[in-house]
């Protein structure tokens, strides 16, 4: 069973404009990177731990496959927090604030 999933505001953006960019590039490629989004959720236990941040957070964070981003999420509660939809070659630990309350 899957648990619900929600974005940080920050994170629906970074969602959003890559599939939009992705959208121009190629018809249905936006539409397939969101559907590899949405697939992570599925399996969420099997994120890498995110060196750097407290143990206790949980934060995981899971690639996206044929796309150079991974997704970052918080995974200590009944639901998905996903802090980030981040590019791996731009600005590495930028969201790192997000894990804050």
């Amino acid at each position: 069973m899957s648990r619900p999933v929600t974005f940080e505001p920050e994170a629906s953006y970074e969602l959003e404009a890559a599939a939009l960019w992705y959208e121009a590039q190629r018809s249905g490629l936006g539409q397939t990177f969101l559907a590899t989004v949405d697939h992570l959720a599925t399996w969420p236990e099997a994120g890498a731990s995110v060196p750097g941040v407290p143990a206790h957070l949980e934060v995981r964070q899971m690639p996206v496959v044929r796309f150079p981003y991974r997704v970052v999420y918080l995974a200590a509660s009944r639901e998905l927090r996903v802090l980030a939809v981040a590019h791996t070659r731009r600005r590495p630990g930028y969201w790192r604030s997000r894990t804050e309350p």
